[in-house]
């Protein structure tokens, strides 16, 4: 099996072969709103040639890259296990995250992962989500509990495995630090996964360890838009978190969807009222969703894999017609590796990741593989 090697990962990271396993998470909380801080995030690691070439290119149109898309990349990074990934439409290119190494790195048509954000405060990087318009991206970041005997990450603890977990900001062009935002701060553990962004620059953070959505400003300012029993998994018989909330995503008629990762349940959260959130009716249920994202044809697409019992590997497409108070399924395409986590919509198609997840989580941050898979379903 691979091993690392000490200090923080290459600027360019090769691939090597993966062993198959298991994950399993989760957890449980109260109503308490617990609202996170936020620090001006002082400069992380000095910029090197690897961040210059990182940033986004000034030339050649978007659609123009984007065309030179092939239907798989075989990703090229030592051990990162990304968990999350976005397209950057000012690159022409994917963000993708790092479990192990806590980074983001730009992943172009050749597979070569380049560091963008190297920050250690991070520890592991989860989502990822492009906000163009005001040139920023924004990660989940957390110490991630695997079990009561992993450490998952280069910088895990078993002071921080858990309890570290929140939102940070960057500067999309440089990878610059902007915000460092705490969500971890009530008791319990907790696990920061999924983000989402409306117009006016506040992000929705999902806690899938108690079923919690976090509301974070533009300046930094942290607040519970909604907590709920029915939004959280709790525990499973050894009294471990079961993963609940999973990926969200921001609809223009202003509302959030979200996902439960154990049951498939889709929810709908008006934001003028979250307290009247609404569990979307479906035909079947989505065992297993993970990440989603939604698209400018109105269709949510939802990741799914076999992490949780009943859950397939593959893409699902649901569609409405009722404003997500239903919602029925219109494609479905399994995914040939296993675990995919989430879901790039590109000008090229969508683009799932598979980041070896499994044996990470399975041998408790004791084994890990190199490379990831980005695949259009």
């Amino acid at each position: 099996m691979p091993q690392h090697e000490p200090g923080r990962p290459r600027r360019s990271h090769r691939r090597a072969a993966v062993l198959p396993s298991a994950l399993a998470m989760s957890a449980a909380l109260l109503l308490a709103p617990a609202a996170g801080a936020a620090v001006a995030a002082p400069p992380a690691t000095a910029p090197s040639a690897a961040g210059a070439s990182a940033a986004a290119p000034s030339a050649d149109p978007a659609a123009r890259h984007a065309a030179r898309l092939p239907e798989v990349i075989e990703g090229e990074g030592r051990a990162l296990h990304p968990e999350g990934v976005a397209w950057d439409p000012t690159r022409s290119a994917f963000l993708v995250s790092s479990i192990r190494h806590g980074t983001v790195s730009v992943v172009g048509a050749d597979g070569v992962a380049r560091t963008l954000i190297d920050d250690p405060r991070l520890i592991a990087t989860g989502a990822v989500r492009v906000d163009a318009a005001r040139n920023r991206v924004l990660v989940t970041y957390g110490d991630v509990y695997g079990g009561p005997d992993a450490l998952l990450s280069v910088g895990s603890s078993p002071e921080t495995r858990g309890r570290h977990s929140g939102l940070a900001v960057y500067d999309l062009t440089t990878g610059e630090p902007e915000l460092m935002v705490d969500l971890g701060g009530s008791p319990g553990l907790h696990l920061a996964n999924d983000v989402a962004v409306d117009p006016f620059g506040n992000a929705y953070v999902t806690d899938s360890f108690t079923g919690t959505i976090h509301r974070v400003t533009p300046k930094g300012h942290a607040s519970v838009l909604l907590s709920h029993p029915a939004l959280d998994a709790g525990e499973n018989a050894a009294g471990q978190p079961i993963t609940g909330l999973n990926g969200i995503a921001y609809h223009p008629a202003g509302f959030l969807l979200t996902v439960r990762h154990d049951t498939g349940a889709v929810f709908r959260i008006p934001l003028a009222a979250p307290e009247r959130f609404t569990e979307v009716r479906q035909q079947r249920p989505t065992p297993g969703a993970d990440g989603v994202a939604l698209g400018r044809n109105g269709a949510l697409y939802v990741v799914t894999n076999a992490i949780a019992p009943g859950g397939l590997d593959g893409l699902l497409e649901l569609r409405s017609r009722d404003g997500w108070r239903t919602a029925r399924q219109t494609g479905a395409t399994a995914s040939p590796e296993a675990a995919p986590s989430a879901v790039a919509l590109t000008p090229r198609g969508n683009y799932v990741l598979s980041g070896h997840l499994p044996v990470l989580f399975g041998s408790g941050g004791r084994q890990t593989a190199d490379g990831f898979v980005l695949r259009r379903l």
